[in-house]
């Protein structure tokens, strides 16, 4: 249940650090409440996660999704630029992402 919990708080990091770019800097009202609460419920998932899991490997995973995630969506709907080193580099995370789920004895 601790990793179901752990991708959920990594998607919805995924979300608010996407959502962040429609803020305008927390200036515009709805934007900003959708992003603090994805920040909110990502912590709480994570918190809750890292109960059980061990932290290096829950925050690793945490931020490995989240990362990969918002540099997948910034390429695909953003328009940020997809090299190939770009998506090499977002490859390596999900390797490292999986690495620390096999090895964390969980």
């Amino acid at each position: 249940m601790a990793w179901v919990l752990l991708a959920a708080a990594g998607l919805l990091e995924v979300g608010w650090s996407v959502g962040m770019k429609f803020t305008e800097g927390f200036t515009r009202l709805w934007p900003s409440v959708f992003t603090v609460a994805g920040i909110v419920a990502s912590m709480l998932l994570l918190a809750q996660a890292a109960r059980t899991l061990p932290i290096g490997t829950a925050y690793g995973v945490w931020v490995g999704i989240g990362a990969a995630g918002a540099a997948v969506l910034g390429m695909t709907v953003l328009g940020e630029p997809a090299t190939a080193a770009r998506v090499f580099f977002i490859c390596l995370l999900l390797v490292a992402v999986v690495g620390l789920k096999a090895t964390s004895g969980h």
